[in-house]
């Protein structure tokens, strides 16, 4: 399944029609009748998402939203509550009570799917950062610190200076993080000489007409702002420039014209998610480092990874959700030392864990599984995305040589790559030893049949 969705509506024929459309986008469903059902339901299954309608019958959708963000079980799962038309009024009160989105009636099916493809990202990154602290907690060391008071840095790129000044007039008094104005032709050379921004609030137009869409893509494309929140204005009527916005990476939409506190409380909630990301790339503190850290290549090391992956296994299990585990091994390296020595040895390891980190997400582990060996675990992801992955992983480690010796000599390695997968469904292995013993029977069949491909754990043909 590509997650789990609950959404809580006291009208049966709402939550039919609702059902349906997201079962036809292969989300798996669970209904409840009521605002406690919902609440009990989403502390018990812990769902990606959950949808509420405004009313439930016996509570509303706001008051629902505030007790899930209240509570610590579930103040992590996204919550879109859905609107009545032409109620600008309701929309603010729901981001007001934690709402992560809004939903307006009638619901649009390609917008809604649009929407939880959104949400979904946005969990799956919250979800990776509370496995990581409680792997963390299973070794013996202390939680990340979530502390999200430091003001961050808001760019805003209107269609017109002018425009981006009536924003960030708008926004004065109701958001207080630092906020500058940039024109689109010269946000990425910003970017390159380092002048980088937590969120980007960019215009569809920006720059020319759609040409704010095709920021989001360079901004997704660079390191630097990887990770950035983006936020997308765009017109009113235009349904696909909102979509295409979306797809692109956007993480929210704003209508053009829309409420400035209604801007600010979503720039807020982005900001949070923007924080809790960067939680991902901090080490957790320093004895956790040494004791989980490779010390060549940076990784995470074996001892980390184990119960990382056990963790992974019981949430996979629990929230009913496909993964993949990749073993991957750098072809002939024993030659690599023999022949250069092993300084040039270890610097083709930190090249190759280089490239495998920055090709992998966020929410994806990686780590040194032994000599030259490495370990990836990727969480909610299919076979065919897990297929794909893996050759992009292949391809990039032999692309160019991963280190020229002092004479000039260029070298360039391969690597053979055991796929397998788990999940709670179908004939996929639930314990971590068999997992592993798969991923490595088809890591030794990769190198059998002529090394340097991938080839999957032989459940998965």
């Amino acid at each position: 399944m590509a997650g789990r969705i609950l959404i809580a509506d006291n009208v049966p024929t709402n939550r039919i029609i609702l059902k349906v459309k997201l079962s036809a986008a292969f989300y798996d469903v669970t209904q409840a009748s009521s605002g406690e059902e919902a609440l009990a339901l989403a502390r018990d299954k812990r769902p990606n998402l959950i949808i509420l309608d405004s009313n439930l019958g016996d509570m509303s959708g706001n008051e629902a939203c505030r007790r899930l963000k209240s509570d610590p079980r579930t103040r992590h799962i996204p919550v879109a509550i859905i609107t009545p038309a032409q109620r600008p009024d309701a929309k603010i009160s729901a981001l007001k009570a934690g709402a992560d989105e809004f939903l307006s009636k009638p619901l649009d099916e390609l917008t809604l799917t649009a929407r939880v493809r959104t949400l979904m990202r946005a969990s799956a990154t919250s979800e990776e950062l509370r496995r990581r602290n409680e792997t963390a907690h299973a070794l013996g060391f202390s939680e990340a610190t979530q502390s999200y008071e430091t003001p961050g840095r808001i760019t805003l790129i209107g269609s017109t200076t002018e425009e981006a000044m009536s924003w960030r007039a708008g926004l004065k008094g109701m958001v207080h993080d630092d906020i500058t104005i940039e024109r689109a032709d010269h946000v990425l050379e910003a970017i390159y000489h380092g002048d980088i921004s937590d969120l980007y609030v960019v215009s569809a137009q920006a720059g020319g007409s759609r040409d704010g869409l095709r920021l989001i893509s360079d901004l997704r494309a660079r390191q630097a702002t990887r990770n950035a929140g983006i936020v997308v204005v765009h017109g009113q009527q235009d349904r696909n420039e909102a979509l295409m916005a979306l797809d692109l990476g956007a993480n929210d939409l704003i209508t053009r014209g829309a409420d400035p506190e209604e801007m600010a409380l979503r720039l807020r909630t982005q900001m949070r998610r923007k924080k809790e990301a960067d939680l991902l790339t901090l080490t957790l503190d320093e004895g956790l480092r040494l004791a989980t850290r490779d010390k060549l290549t940076g990784l995470y090391n074996r001892h980390y990874a184990i119960p990382h992956l056990e963790n992974l296994i019981d949430q996979a299990l629990e929230k009913q959700q496909h993964f993949a585990v990749m073993l991957i091994d750098i072809d002939k390296f024993k030659s690599v030392n023999d022949t250069f020595g092993h300084g040039v040895g270890d610097a083709v390891l930190v090249e190759v864990a280089k490239r495998l980190r920055d090709t992998l997400r966020n929410m994806d582990l990686l780590a040194r599984f032994g000599g030259e060996e490495f370990l990836v675990c990727m969480p909610m992801t299919s076979l065919v995305e897990a297929r794909a992955v893996a050759e992009r992983l292949r391809t990039v480690i032999c692309s160019k040589p991963a280190t020229i010796t002092a004479d000039g000599t260029p070298v360039t390695v391969s690597a053979s790559i055991g796929l397998a997968m788990g999940g709670a469904s179908g004939p996929e292995p639930s314990n971590i030893d068999t997992l592993l013993e798969i991923a490595d029977r088809a890591l030794y069949a990769a190198k059998a049949e002529g090394r340097n491909q991938v080839t999957l754990g032989s459940y998965a043909a």
